[in-house]
Order: C-alpha cells, then sequence, then structure tokens
C-alpha cells in the first residue's frame, strides 16, 4: 500500500470515530430527542410603530433583534416561553407559507398569543386582526 493510501485510510477512520462520538454526545444529551409540539393559540399582528412596539425604538425586538419589513418572525406571550418557544424557535403557523422564527416577546399580560410582524404595514395587520391558529414547532418532550 502506497504512504498516500495508507493515509487516506487513517484518516477515514479518524473520520469515522468522530461520528461516532458527536453521536454518542447527542444520545447522551438528548439532541436528537425532539418533537413535535403544537398549540392552538390567539394570533394578532404588529409592526414597527413607536405606539405598538417601544417608543425609543420600534424596529428593536426584545432580545435585540432590529426587525426589517420581510422578515419572519413573530412576538410570543411569556407564557410559551416556558413551553419552548424560546428565542430563534422556528415555528410553523397554520395558513403561512414558511417558518417564522421567535424574536420578540409580547408583554406579560397576554397568555396564549403570538404576535406576526408585518414590517410596516399597518393595513396588512389591521385587516388580520384576531385569529385562532395553531401553531407547531420541535421541542424537547415532556
Amino acid at each position: 500500500m502506497s504512504v498516500i493510501n495508507s493515509l487516506k485510510y487513517e484518516i477515514a477512520k479518524w473520520f469515522r470515530l468522530i461520528a461516532v462520538l458527536i453521536g454518542l454526545m447527542c444520545f447522551v444529551s438528548g439532541c436528537d430527542r425532539r418533537v413535535k409540539k403544537e398549540l392552538e393559540v390567539v394570533a394578532t399582528a404588529f409592526n414597527s410603530l413607536a405606539a405598538q412596539t417601544h417608543a425609543d425604538h420600534p424596529e428593536i425586538g426584545a432580545w435585540g433583534d432590529t426587525l426589517r419589513p420581510g422578515m419572519k418572525c413573530i412576538a410570543v406571550s411569556r407564557d410559551l416561553i416556558k413551553l419552548g418557544l424560546t428565542y430563534q424557535t422556528k415555528v410553523k403557523i397554520e395558513g403561512f407559507e414558511g417558518k417564522y422564527r421567535v424574536l420578540d416577546k409580547m408583554n406579560r399580560r397576554w397568555e396564549k398569543r403570538i404576535d406576526i410582524y408585518m414590517g410596516k404595514d399597518i393595513g396588512a395587520a389591521l385587516e388580520w386582526g384576531r385569529e385562532p391558529v395553531t401553531i407547531s414547532w420541535m421541542g424537547k418532550p415532556e
């Protein structure tokens, strides 16, 4: 066997070992134990306006992200954070294309509610109004 083939064999052996170790770490830590969760919530809509968010910086979410028109993101009521809808969680909203990221928190007075970001399109937010929707996301089993 040539030196190059021997070297290729050794590299492949190390890559297999690393793959096994990563798989073992995931199994022990539970990273492969995610389940689909579903919940019916009330969905409203919000815009980057001082009256709806924060007077000094209406385009900044609760975790510091800059919200821009066209982004697919939501704010969640704080009880949903406890259920696993934490920062950056990807959420599927019934009736909407694609997935939305959790980038903002709602006022503490709301429960079982999401707020869909609609940029600066006030008309779209008003037209949406308030609707019950089913949301789903991948989370840790209970």
